[in-house]
C-alpha cells in the first residue's frame, strides 16, 4: 500500500469486520468448518481464523514462511507466527508445509461430526518461495529442465494449444529479464535447472498431499458428495528475493548447488522460469497482464457438474463464494447488514447450462498497488504500474490475444473511453484511493517492510 492509503477504509490490512467470511455463513447454517495453512488476514486476536467462522483452526499468519521450519523469509519479520486455533504453536521435528497442512485438514475431517455437512479450506504455502522440497524428489526432476527455458517454453506451448487451452499462432512477448539459455555458462544453467527442478519437486509434493486427501475422501464414502475446487491466487513470482535482500538471505540461509531446496537452503526461480510458468502469457504476480491475473479454477462434484468440461468462461475470484453458497443452497443466507458480497454464482456454466457467467455488458475491475484492469466481454482495459509498464492504460481482446500484444485503444477509441468511463464509475462505487503519481512498488515494499519491523520493536 501506498503511505496515502493506510488505515483509509478498505486498507486497513487486515479482513474488515464489515465483510462477513464463506465460513461464518456457512458455520452459522449448521456446517463444520475447517482451516489448514496461511491465513495471512490480520494478527489481532479478532482476525484469528477460530473468530472468522472456524470450528478449527491450524493457521500461518504471515505471508509466507520457510516450508521445513519455523522461519521467515523476509528480514522485516523476526519470527513467523503458527496458531492451533486461538493459541499460538510450535511445530514438529518432522516439519515440511504441505505434509503438515494436510495431515491436519485430514485430522480435522475423521473426527468431525459425520451428521454435519462440513466446510474444509487448504491453504499451501506451495509453492511460495522459499521453494524448497525433499532431495529425492528434486532429483527425479533435474532431466526434465536440463534443455532450459526455452526449449520448455515452446514445448508447454504446443501442449496447451493440443490440449484446446490456448489458441494457435500466438506469440509471446519478450520480457525484460528474460535471458537466453544458450548464453548462460555451464555453471549457471546446472545452477539454473536445479532451481526449477526444486520448484518441480516442491509441485510434485503437494500433489502427494492433495492425492492423500483425496483418497481419504474415497475410503470415507465421501468423494462423490464433496465440491472440490482447486486454484492458485495469483500468477507465477519473478522476484529474486536473494538480490532484493542479500545480506539477509547470505546471513540465514544457504543458496549453494549441492543442497538447494533442502532444509536451511534458499531457492526460487526468478523471470525466465517463471516466463515459462506463465505460458505463453505476459508478465507475473503483481502486474495487472493476463500472466499475472489468469489462474486455472478446476471444480468437481459430479452429482450436479458436468464432467469433462472445459470452459474459457470469464470468472473471477470473487465468484468463489457465491457459486459456493449456491451449491450449498445458501444464497440468501447472507448476513445483511454487511458488505454486499460481489461477484456471481459459477454454478450455471459448470453444469453445462450457460455459456458464460457475466454477460457480454457485465463489468469486473481490480486494482492493486497502481496496476489495474478492466473486464467486459472479450475485451479487457489494463494499466500497470513499474516495473511493469508505463502506467499508460491498453486495450486488448484477450479471447483473440491472451497475450495482450495488440493494443485496440487507438482502433477502437469508443469502446476504449467507454470502458475507461466504466472505471472510473467502479472507482468511485469502492471508494478507491489511488497511488501517488510516483509510487514504485520495490520501493514502497521497502518503507512498508521498515514500518512493520519497528511496530514489532
Amino acid at each position: 500500500m501506498d503511505d496515502n492509503q493506510f488505515g483509509q477504509p478498505g486498507y486497513e490490512g487486515e479482513l474488515n469486520t464489515r465483510v462477513e467470511t464463506v465460513s461464518t455463513i456457512l458455520q452459522r447454517n449448521g456446517y463444520s468448518t475447517y482451516l489448514s495453512g496461511k491465513w495471512h488476514l490480520g494478527m489481532q486476536t479478532d482476525n484469528l481464523p477460530v473468530n472468522r467462522g472456524f470450528d478449527q483452526s491450524i493457521s500461518l499468519m504471515e505471508t509466507g514462511a520457510d516450508n521445513w521450519e519455523k522461519k521467515p523469509y523476509l528480514p522485516h519479520n523476526k519470527n513467523v507466527h503458527y496458531f492451533d486455533n486461538a493459541n499460538e504453536i510450535n511445530l514438529p521435528e518432522d516439519f515440511y508445509s504441505s505434509d503438515f497442512y494436510t495431515d491436519n485438514i485430514m485430522g480435522y475431517l475423521q473426527q468431525r461430526d459425520p451428521k454435519k455437512p462440513f466446510f474444509a479450506y487448504l491453504a499451501f504455502t506451495a509453492v511460495h518461495y522459499p521453494h524448497q522440497a525433499p532431495k529425492a524428489l528434486t532429483e527425479k526432476y533435474l532431466a526434465n529442465y536440463q534443455d532450459g527455458w526455452d526449449v520448455i517454453k515452446s514445448k508447454r506451448y504446443a501442449r496447451l494449444v493440443q490440449l484446446g487451452l490456448m489458441p494457435p499462432g500466438l506469440e509471446a512477448l519478450q520480457l525484460p529479464r528474460v535471458e537466453q539459455w544458450s548464453t548462460l555458462s555451464k555453471k549457471d544453467q546446472a545452477y539454473r535447472t536445479k532451481q526449477m527442478a526444486v520448484y518441480a519437486a516442491m509441485v510434485k509434493r503437494m500433489d502427494y498431499n492433495i492425492e492423500r486427501l483425496l483418497s481419504y475422501l474415497k475410503q470415507a464414502d465421501l468423494f462423490d458428495n464433496t465440491v472440490i475446487m482447486f486454484m492458485s491466487d495469483n500468477g507465477a513470482d519473478n522476484n529474486e528475493i536473494e538480490k532484493i535482500f542479500p545480506d539477509y538471505i547470505q546471513k540465514n540461509f544457504t543458496t549453494d548447488i549441492e543442497t538447494l531446496g533442502e532444509k536451511g537452503s534458499y531457492a526460487n526461480y526468478g523471470p525466465s522460469w517463471a516466463n515459462v510458468s506463465m505460458t505463453p502469457l505476459s508478465w507475473y504476480k503483481g502486474s495487472a497482464s493476463e500472466g499475472g491475473m489468469r489462474s486455472p479454477l478446476i471444480v468437481h462434484y459430479p452429482k450436479q457438474l458436468q464432467q469433462g468440461l472445459v470452459t474459457h468462461s470469464f470468472s473471477y475470484i470473487t465468484d468463489i463464494v457465491p457459486t459456493i453458497l449456491d451449491l450449498a443452497g445458501l444464497t440468501n443466507a447472507v448476513d445483511k447488514f454487511k458488505v454486499p458480497i460481489m461477484g456471481r454464482s459459477q454454478v450455471g456454466v459448470l453444469t453445462g447450462v450457460n455459456e458464460t457467467v457475466y454477460a457480454e455488458k457485465d463489468v469486473v475491475a481490480y486494482e492493486l498497488a497502481g496496476s489495474a484492469a478492466l473486464f467486459k466481454g472479450d475485451y479487457k482495459l489494463v494499466r500497470n504500474f513499474p516495473p511493469f509498464g508505463d502506467k499508460q492504460w491498453r486495450l486488448f481482446n484477450i479471447k483473440t490475444d491472451p497475450v495482450e500484444r495488440y493494443d485496440l485503444a487507438t482502433a477502437q477509441p469508443k469502446r476504449f473511453q467507454e470502458m475507461l468511463l466504466d472505471y472510473q464509475v467502479y472507482q468511485s462505487d469502492i471508494n478507491m484511493v489511488e497511488v501517488t503519481d510516483d509510487y514504485h512498488v520495490i520501493e514502497q515494499l521497502g518503507k512498508n517492510l521498515k514500518r512493520i519491523k519497528d511496530h514489532q520493536h
